[in-house]
């Protein structure tokens, strides 16, 4: 592939699209999902395809049943689970390792299913550690059970966990200065929002770089 292509694939969810963003020379793959509010449009999202190319990684936005279907609404964790099964054989079809990615949801559809479908990591963006203002209400398990190497990149405003609230565990955190769950950054603070970006795709190419 030398360009960005997209493929429809069949899952018992439902259709989901998956984007290529191939790198000339790729050693891994890493396929990365959106939250429940969002779509592929996701800043975070963009700048990792934008990214990881030059660093041998093809990356796949792959968009879950529901938004291809153009509904509003996220299903249950259930069935995202699905459809992001669904769509691993097409993943993982250049027989390259595949780094299982999302932001939100999607980040916890990463750690629920990697074991299983046998990901090389998990990459959880925005992690959602718990509701807004409902910290009682842990998904800590989720993540500590991917049972893969696992890098969380976290917003350090972020109302669904602050990376101070996160247990200690076997993944590696970095930290968004300033950012919020979409990791935005105010304009009066001291860092700017390409910054922001810089440090998410720079803290991702490091330890892809590292996972050998």
């Amino acid at each position: 592939m030398t360009g960005v292509t997209a493929e429809t694939v069949a899952t018992d969810a439902g259709d989901a699209r998956i984007t290529w963003h191939p790198a000339r020379r790729a050693r891994l793959v890493l396929a990365v999902s959106h939250g429940a509010g969002g779509g592929i449009e996701a800043r975070d999202l963009r700048a990792l395809a934008e990214t990881l190319p030059g660093h041998g990684v093809s990356v796949a936005l792959v968009e879950q049943p529901w938004r291809v279907a153009g509904k509003k609404v996220a299903p249950a964790p259930k069935t995202l689970d699905t459809g992001w099964r669904g769509v691993w054989p097409a993943l993982a079809g250049a027989g390259l390792p595949v780094i299982s990615g999302g932001r939100s949801a999607g980040a916890r559809v990463a750690c629920r299913t990697a074991a299983e479908l046998g990901a090389h990591a998990v990459l959880a963006l925005s992690f959602p550690l718990h509701p807004p203002g409902r910290p009682e209400k842990s998904r800590a398990e989720e993540l500590l059970g991917a049972g893969v190497p696992t890098l969380v990149v976290q917003g350090g405003n972020d109302p669904f966990g602050r990376p101070r609230e996160f247990p200690e565990g076997p993944y590696r955190l970095v930290e968004v200065p300033y950012g919020d769950h979409g990791f935005a950054v105010p304009k009066r603070a001291e860092t700017t929002q390409e910054q922001a970006l810089e440090t998410v795709t720079g803290a991702v190419a490091e330890w892809i770089a590292s996972l050998g």
